[in-house]
Formats: C-alpha cells, structure tokens, sequence
C-alpha cells in the first residue's frame, strides 16, 4: 500500500510504501538511519542489516543526500519521534541517485543559501515556514467564505496607482504607460459596490529601495472591502480575522511550530478584542518612552512602532492618524478634519505593521477636492469618481500583508523565509 508520511498514523503495524527523499542519514556496523522527507512531512526509518538483503543494506549506507526512493516497511510507534512513528524497512528501490548535493547539514551563509533557494526550500525550517503560510491562506479562505464575502480578482497591470506615490514599477503596455500593481484596493472598492462584501488575494509591487526585514519587492495581499461598514465595524473583523488565522496555525501547525522552535504561548495571547491607541496617544507614549525625534505629524518607523507594540501584550490598533501622512480616500474623522478614520495594527516583538485599513471617502465633493490636492485630475483615476457619483454608501476596507504576518506566527526574523522564491532590492534570481 502506498502512502504519505503525513498518513502514516493511519497505518500503524502495517507495512506500506512511500516515495520519499533522503534528507540526511547514519549508519553503524548492523543498522542505518534514514531520514525521510516526501513534501508532506519528515519521518526516520531504519535499515536493520538481519531485516533486509545484503544489497538492500548496502543501498540505504551508501545513499546520497537527497537521493530519491521507494521505500518500504512496517509502521511502528515512536514516541520519541516529533511524528510518533518510524518505519522498520523491509525494501529499498532507488529511483535516482543524487551526488554532492551543495546545502550540506553544516551550516551555510544567507546568501549562499538564497543563491540556492530552489533546493533550500527543503529544509525542515523552510518546510515548516512554507506550510504555516499554506495554512494561513486556507484559513483566510475559510474565514471570508464563512462570512459570506466573495473573492474577486484585481488586475496586476494598471493605469494609476492605488497610493499615489512614485514608488511603482512602470512598464509599457502597447502605446501607453502602465504600472505593477501596488495595491487591488482601488477596484475592490469598486467589486464592493456590486457584491456588498469582497476579497482579493494576490501579488504586489512596491519599487521601494529598502533592505529591512520586513520589506519585499513582491509580496501578497489579503485585501477585503465591505460595503455599508463603518471604521468601528471594520476594526472588529480585522481582530476577528487575525484571532482566526492565528487559532488555525495554532491547531494545525505544531509540528511545524515546534520545528521553528516557536514559543506557542504568544500566539495563545492572539485573541479579540485588540487594545487601542490613538494617534495622539502614541505620540505621547513615545515622548514618555525616551523618543525626542517624534513629533505630531511625523509617521512611525520600526522603533516607534516596536515601542509601542512592548507596551501591550497583544497586536495593537493605532487610529487616527494625520490625513497629511496617510491616502488620499481615507475619510476623515468628524469635527476633527486634521485626522482620518484609519488603523494601523501592528504586532508584538517587533514585527511591525500587519495590517493598514481605514473607512473610505463616501462624499463627492471632498473625494474632488482629494483629487485637486494630490493631482489625480487624469483619465486614470476617472472610473474611480464614477464610484461617489452612483449610489455610495459608507464603506471601508483594509490590506493585510502575507509574507509579514507569516513571519510573526512562524516567528521567523526576515521575510525572505515567508516567501518561496522572494523578490529582494538586490535578488531577482532563482
């Protein structure tokens, strides 16, 4: 019977059979140690030289790393597995054999390794980071669908930009100008006028010159729009959904935590409601933290907001903040024009900003004047002012970024590791 090393427990005292890869191995006199991987999870079996034929025990010695192989033989529990279970080998075929494999088990430098990135994606801790991102994505699914929200899919080539900033990829499209996407937000404000509550999931581009972090040249985002929500409305679904997402990991992902050697008990403190700061607030809690450099107006870099995320024991909502600094839609904050009904939320130990929303601008006079003051008068943002012209409602949305939020429930320190084949300002290659 064949199988999967992720099935096996449904297999115990039977003998199977699993296409597996070798990813490491040791051998003494009479027995070898085979260590197992077939993309669904990690398992050691042993080569017992009285179990098995003399040319069966001499394959499993002398088998390369990552080697591949049908292997077979009896399912036993193993409690001081990770897994719980190994196999006791009865037969060995190798499919091909693999000869100096270059990521060796000593240790290897960054570069070396991202130079290498097709095969280190492999290794039981990229293995892990890859299936905690895989998990967040089915539980993003499950959580919209649940909800009744309905995916839709922004185009990746555009005519204008979502921020209005210059930091985007420009590219020629026939005999006009177009431009990466920075953001879908644009069109799903527009897929919420048709479908009430909308989603996208999928890749963006910011041309941003940065080596931090927490910064990729590509990466993925969850962006929802909701039609007739208000802020308030808005910061209750975002606690919810990231209070889901964290509880799926935390469910389905331990073997993958404890291989990152994750402390769990951080993520068990991911549940709503999320504490609350204004803008304001933060400003003075900076002040009184020792930051002299701040001052009302400015935006927070990854100090201020890691300051402020160690004065809460949860991912923390920053609202409010000035409309000077913030995009043109966001809407501002009634009797107080300087501000704009935003959040920021970012998470625990240092990992920054996970997810920017805010409620939308539903006024056409004011959505003309935002278009006057930051130059948007073009046929590229013409579509857009259709939306305040036919049957506007109250709206708001926001964007979580994937890759960020990988890195802080997997508790990795570099988005590089989040991604599979990451975009950096000096990578473009594998």
């Amino acid at each position: 019977m064949k199988t999967t090393i992720s099935n096996v427990k449904k297999h115990e005292n039977e003998t199977v059979t699993i296409g597996a890869w070798l990813e490491n191995k040791r051998s003494s006199g009479k027995i070898a140690f085979l260590q197992l991987r077939d993309g669904t999870g990690f398992m050691q079996a042993v080569v017992a030289k009285n179990d098995v034929d003399e040319e069966i025990f001499q394959l499993a010695k002398n088998l390369h790393q990552e080697s591949s192989i049908y292997i077979t033989g009896k399912i036993v529990e193993d409690k001081r597995s990770p897994l719980g279970f190994e196999m006791q080998v009865t037969g060995l075929e190798l499919i091909h054999e693999a000869i100096d494999y270059p990521i060796t088990p000593k240790e290897h430098g960054t570069e070396f390794l991202m130079d290498h990135r097709h095969l280190w994606l492999r290794s039981r801790r990229q293995h892990a980071v890859m299936k905690i991102r895989n998990e967040i994505i089915r539980s993003t699914y499950q959580f919209f669908n649940q909800q009744g929200f309905v995916k839709i899919d922004p185009p990746i080539l555009t005519a204008s930009s979502a921020e209005g900033t210059t930091e985007l990829f420009h590219t020629q499209y026939f005999d006009e100008e177009a431009y990466l996407s920075q953001s879908g937000q644009l069109y799903m404000e527009a897929a919420a006028m048709a479908f009430g509550k909308v989603f996208s999931f999928g890749p963006t581009f910011r041309a941003e010159k940065s080596k931090t972090r927490r910064h990729l040249i590509e990466f993925w985002m969850i962006e929802p729009e909701m039609a007739f929500v208000d802020h308030e409305e808005s910061l209750q679904i975002q606690e919810n959904y990231v209070s889901y997402i964290a509880k799926s990991v935390l469910e389905n992902c331990q073997l993958e935590l404890a291989t990152l050697e994750r402390d769990t008990s951080k993520l068990e403190q991911i549940q709503a409601p999320f504490p609350r700061i204004s803008y304001d607030d933060a400003i003075t809690l900076l002040k009184e933290k020792g930051f002299t450099d701040i001052d009302w107006g400015d935006d927070f870099g990854a100090p201020h907001e890691t300051a402020i995320a160690e004065h809460f024991d949860k991912p923390v909502f920053i609202t409010n903040y000035p409309a000077e600094i913030k995009a043109f839609y966001m809407k501002p904050v009634p009797g107080r024009e300087e501000v704009v009904l935003c959040a920021d939320l970012i998470a625990p130990e240092g990992y920054g900003e996970i997810i920017g929303g805010s409620q939308r601008i539903d006024d056409l006079e004011l959505m003309k004047e935002r278009y006057e003051e930051h130059g948007l008068t073009g046929d590229a943002y013409k579509w857009y002012l259709d939306l305040q012209k036919y049957g506007n409602v109250p709206h708001s949305g926001f964007g979580l970024g994937l890759e960020r939020t990988v890195a802080w429930l997997s508790g990795v320190d570099h988005v590089r590791e989040t991604i599979p084949f990451p975009r950096l300002l000096n990578r473009l290659y594998p």
